[in-house]
């Protein structure tokens, strides 16, 4: 069965009332929240911040013998790349003289 115009136009209106009621309900709920935070004061964080002064750190002997270590363990790398350089080079050369002799034997 559908309903008149008028019907649905009266029963819209009714409604209204009832709708109204709910927003200002939601609206007081957030409006105690904010009255709530407008006595929170809030610092400034940008105070809080100092300023140092860098602090002179003294080497120990200690940190010297480490030092020392770590330059010795260095050494020993540069010492192992340098062989495999070495190695590597000794490879090409090798392989452009295997090229050179098997120009000759063919040219021959």
């Amino acid at each position: 069965m559908a309903y008149s115009e008028t019907k649905v136009i009266i029963g819209g209106l009714a409604h209204v009332p009832i709708l109204i009621f709910i927003i200002n309900l939601i609206k007081g709920k957030f409006a105690n929240k904010a009255g709530d935070l407008k006595g929170v004061e809030f610092k400034d964080k940008e105070s809080t911040v100092k300023q140092t002064v860098p602090k002179k750190v003294e080497i120990k002997p200690e940190d010297d013998k480490k030092n020392e270590v770590k330059e010795v363990v260095l050494a020993e790398e540069e010492k192992r790349e340098d062989e495999e350089k070495n190695e590597v080079k000794e490879v090409v050369l090798a392989e452009e003289e295997k090229r050179e002799d098997e120009e000759k034997s063919e040219v021959e």
